[in-house]
Order: C-alpha cells, then sequence, then structure tokens
C-alpha cells in the first residue's frame, strides 16, 4: 500500500511539473510527500530545468539528497540542450554509473554542436550503443557531407527505427542526392515501415530538388488513403512540392482543401505565387491571412518581398520592408535587406541599392554582393561591377559567383581580356565554374541535359528538332542574343553554342516525347540566358504549347510568346 501511495504522490506531481506556470503547485506538492524517493527528486530537476534553466537546476541538483543515473542524464541533457557541451563532459565523467542514455546523450550532443570528431570519440568507447547513438552518428556524418560514411553505419547497424530511416532519407536529400533518398524511401515502404510527416517531408522535398512532379503525385495519392491525409506538415510539404515543380494550380487546389492552416502553409503558398511571378496574387493571399489573424513572421515577408520584386512592384517593396518592424514588430534579417537590394538592382536603380547596403546594420553577406554584381551585367555598369566582385571575393575567395558574373560583364562588352584575366585568376585559386545543365521528367524518369551535351542517347533527335525550330524561329522573327555566348570566337560559332544550352536541349527532348497540349516543365541549376528565355517564347507560340522553365531566381510560364516575368527577371 506504501508503494502505491508514493506512486500517486509522484504522479500528481508530475501532472504540475510538466508544466512551468505550475511551478509553485508543483513544489507545493512535492513538499507534502511523506517520504519522497529519487523519482520525486526527478521529477522536480526536471521542473526546475524546464521553468528556470540548466543553472537553476544544477544547483537544484547538487542539493538533491538522492540521486539515480536518471538524475544525472536529465542534467546532462539539459547542458546539452543548450550547447554547452564541456559541463556536459565534466558531469558525464562525474557519474558513478553511466547507461545507453547517458551516452546517447553525449553523441547527440556533439553532432548538434558540429563537433563530430568528439562524437565519433565518444561512440566508439560507448559499451552499448543504443539505437538513438547510431542515429545520430548517421546524422552527424549527413550534416558533415560524410555520405559513405553514414550509409556504412546505416548497413552496419543491429536495429533500425523509423527516425533512423528519416536521417538517412533527409541526409541524401540535403546531400543533392535525391533519386537515392527516393529509393530508400521505396526500401523502407517494401519493408513495412509506415512514414510519418517528417519522412514525407524529406520525399517530398527531394521530389522537389528532382523536379518529379508524376513521383510527387504517387507520394500524395499515398498520403490521401494514409492517417496522415490531414496532418499540416504533410499538407504544407504537398503545397511546396506542386509549385517548386511548376504545378501552382495543383498547389493552391490542395491549399483550399486543408482542414487547417497554419503559418507555415500560408507562407508556402505566398511564396509559391511570389515565385511565379504573380505577386499581386501573392500579396492578396498575404491580405487574406491577416484576415484571418495569422500574424506574419520574418519568412512571410521574405515572401512578400520577392512578390514585388518579382512583379516589379517596386513601391510596394518598398512599403512592406519599411512596415516589418515598425507596424509588425518582426525583426528585420539579412535576407530582407537581400530582396530589398534585388527588388532595387532589376528595376535599374542600382545607386540607391548600394546606398541601402551601406546602411545595413549588420555585415552584408556574400548574396548580397552576388545579386548586385549580376545586376550589373544588365545594366552594363563595369565600374559597380567590380566593386561588387571585390567584396564578393574578399568575403569569400573560392565564391564561383563573383568570377563568373564578372567574366559575364566583360564579355557582354566585349573586353575579353578581362574575361582572360578572371579565367587565370580561377585557375590560380583552383576555383571550377559550375556547370550548367537542365532537366525534365518524362513518364516518371528524370533526364538531364549539360551545356553542349554530347551523351544523351537522343541527342541527333534532339538537334533535328532544334534545327527544324531555329529554321521557324527566324522567320517569325528571332534573333540569337550573341552577348549571352561567352566566347571570343565567330558569330557562327557563337549561334552554335548558343543551340546547345542545356534548357534548348531540355525543351526541344519534351516537345519529341510529351503528348500535344502538356505543358513542358523544364529546370535549370542556373539562371536562365537572355537568349534562351527569347527562344522559349518563340518556341511557344510556334508550337503552341505552354512552357514553363524554373531557374535559380525564379519560374517563366511561357505561353502563345509571352512570358509571365514581362521579360522583368
Amino acid at each position: 500500500m506504501r508503494v502505491k501511495t508514493l506512486v500517486t504522490w509522484n504522479s500528481i506531481l508530475a501532472g504540475y511539473a510538466k508544466r512551468p506556470e505550475k511551478f509553485q503547485e508543483a513544489r507545493r506538492m512535492f513538499d507534502k510527500i511523506p517520504e519522497r524517493d529519487a523519482v520525486s527528486y526527478n521529477i522536480m530537476l526536471a521542473c526546475y530545468l524546464r521553468t528556470f534553466g540548466v543553472n537553476t537546476a544544477r544547483a537544484y541538483f547538487d542539493k538533491m539528497p538522492v540521486k539515480d543515473v536518471a538524475s544525472w542524464n536529465t542534467l546532462i541533457s539539459g547542458y546539452v540542450r543548450k550547447g554547452e557541451m564541456g559541463r556536459a563532459c565534466e558531469l558525464f565523467s562525474a557519474m558513478p554509473e553511466k547507461n545507453s542514455v547517458s551516452w546517447s546523450a553525449m553523441i547527440s550532443g556533439y553532432v548538434e554542436c558540429g563537433d563530430l570528431e568528439s562524437a565519433v570519440r565518444f561512440f566508439e568507447a560507448a559499451p552499448i550503443k543504443s539505437v538513438v547513438a547510431w542515429t545520430a552518428m548517421i546524422n552527424g556524418y549527413m550534416k558533415s557531407g560524410k555520405v559513405e560514411a553514414a550509409e556504412k553505419l546505416f548497413q552496419e547497424m543491429p536495429g533500425r527505427n523509423l527516425v533512423t530511416w528519416n536521417a538517412v532519407i533527409a541526409g541524401y536529400v540535403e546531400n543533392s542526392r535525391a533519386e537515392e533518398g527516393m529509393k530508400l524511401f521505396k526500401n523502407m515502404m517494401g519493408y513495412g515501415i509506415r512514414p510519418n510527416p517528417s519522412t514525407l517531408s524529406s520525399v517530398l522535398l527531394g521530389c522537389s530538388n528532382l523536379s518529379a512532379l508524376q513521383l510527387g503525385k504517387q507520394v500524395h495519392q499515398f498520403t490521401i488513403k494514409s492517417p496522415l491525409s490531414s496532418d499540416t506538415t504533410v499538407g504544407t510539404s504537398l503545397i511546396s512540392m506542386y509549385w517548386k515543380c511548376g504545378d501552382l494550380r495543383d498547389a493552391r487546389k490542395l491549399f483550399l482543401e486543408m482542414p487547417h492552416r497554419d503559418i507555415v502553409s500560408w507562407n508556402a503558398m505566398i511564396s509559391g505565387y511570389a515565385q511565379h511571378g504573380l505577386g499581386q496574387v501573392a500579396l492578396t493571399f498575404f491580405d487574406e491571412m491577416r484576415n484571418e489573424g495569422i500574424k506574419p513572421d520574418w519568412i512571410t515577408f521574405v515572401a512578400v518581398l520577392v512578390a514585388c520584386n518579382h512583379a516589379g512592384l517596386v513601391d510596394q517593396g518598398v512599403k512592406f520592408f519599411n512596415s516589418i518592424i515598425k507596424d509588425y514588430r518582426v525583426e528585420v534579417k539579412p535576407d530582407h535587406y537581400s530582396c530589398m537590394v534585388d527588388l532595387l538592382c532589376r528595376a535599374g536603380k542600382l545607386d540607391e541599392a548600394v546606398d541601402l547596403i551601406k546602411r545595413m546594420p549588420f555585415r552584408p553577406h556574400s548574396a548580397i554582393f552576388g545579386t548586385l554584381l549580376g545586376a550589373c551585367r544588365i545594366h552594363k555598369n563595369l565600374k559597380l561591377a567590380e566593386f561588387a566582385a571585390k567584396s564578393l571575393l574578399n568575403l569569400d575567395p573560392t565564391n564561383v559567383t563573383g568570377y563568373v558574373q564578372l567574366a559575364n560583364v566583360y564579355a557582354a562588352m566585349n573586353r575579353w581580356e578581362g574575361v582572360s584575366e578572371i579565367r587565370k585568376s580561377m585557375k590560380q585559386n583552383k576555383v571550377v565554374k559550375t556547370p550548367g545543365y537542365s532537366w525534365i521528367e518524362v513518364k516518371s524518369v528524370v533526364h538531364e541535359f549539360r551545356s553542349g551535351d554530347q551523351i544523351h542517347r537522343e541527342l541527333p533527335l534532339i538537334h533535328s528538332k532544334l534545327d527544324a525550330l531555329v529554321k521557324k524561329m527566324r522567320l517569325a522573327g528571332y534573333v540569337p542574343d550573341l552577348e549571352c555566348a561567352l566566347h571570343d570566337v565567330e558569330k557562327e560559332q557563337k549561334e552554335q553554342l548558343l543551340l546547345g544550352h542545356s534548357e534548348k536541349l531540355a525543351i526541344a527532348f519534351g516537345l519529341i516525347k510529351l503528348p500535344p497540349g502538356i505543358p513542358i516543365r523544364v529546370f535549370k541549376n542556373l539562371r536562365i540566358c537572355g537568349d534562351c528565355h527569347s527562344a522559349a517564347k518563340y518556341v511557344s507560340a510556334i508550337e503552341c504549347r505552354e512552357i514553363i522553365v524554373r531557374d535559380t531566381s525564379r519560374f517563366h510560364h511561357f505561353k502563345d510568346g509571352i512570358c509571365s516575368c514581362g521579360d522583368y527577371w
């Protein structure tokens, strides 16, 4: 009877202790317990930790007359969550007895702090390795880009749970190996392991990265038949997948059907409209969100500024930027300044953009100078381009954007000696230009093309299609934009180089393989060049086909010879 009484006291105490606002009630309840055991003290220790933080909890821990391994683990976990691994290690070393939870906490803590070397040392020393420890190490290797080491652990570990599978799938996606993540997801399903929202979020992000719309739709069909059909996190991931794969209509349909929409859901939809260049629609959704009583966060305003940016709504963008702190009490972050610099640069207001950079309350990051540098090419401002490139490379000497963009500015102005110097500098600093490539999904298979591709097995058919298209395009008024051929060669060679751009190859392949009337969705790892942009407009009119191109900046919807960006990108 006495044991039952103590269990009852501890159960009531635990109920109070879980809620920080009930600390005083928990304290009074604790004082009433006739005889306290280690469980009683551990409940109060966790309560101190939740309510006052690790330092106050440590003071309470030091006074506890009864301690067990759970007491030590609770405090160690408190230090780990705060990132104080030195203190956690001191406490761990002083423990009279350790269990698998103790070791797992230390390993996980070092992984979260980015100290993979210490995590490995503790993992190898652990006498008993729990699935938590194995999974933490897999996470650590994936975060460090050591995918093969993570794969090796995954194969060696004696038992796996859903969290482990999620870690590897997410790791593949984060390391730009989404196809392997998709294969592992299928293997997991084959073992009868049911995914949770975290699994599906990673899988759908992988679909987005691959622009694999058909695979994403298969995942959607699975969720409809599962208990996760009404999960807000999964619904939001599906919305992002659809618009990132170029299907804004289904993204909107899914959004409107969601039983519950949170700030993340609204942000996803506003971002989708922003990236597709539908700025006014994005701003309408922003107003609707506020009318529903949902307070915008800093991510919302990034999406809103991008919407103004891609739609050329300069005055509205400035108004929103000024209202972030003044009207909404949201902290302005570097991303907001980056959006504003881009907005001003696209509008040709380079001096205002430079002035804004100088007035930033924090050090500009490389993306801001990259944006300024890109605008200098469009507006042919060599002096400012050299300033932006120098600033960018001072921040990051290995940033390929700084070299390539400045070389592009020189090439556009026929300053070939400058291009030559840039290439020499890149070689000396061992900086390699990112090759341009595009991809398209046909019958659930992703086909990739690189500029000047000589590998794809259907290249003869693709080139034949392109030659026929160019003849029709010239009759319609198309003139190749030779400024986009960044090589000092003859006119005919420049035209051939332009014809081999990856997005043109992908579009031609889509025209060959996809039935009439089906939109062609092409995705590119770099910004679409001016000549390919012009060519896509002509092709859309000649072939009576909608062409959707997603580059690193935005979506372009080409239809009847017109682009949704209004040539503002």
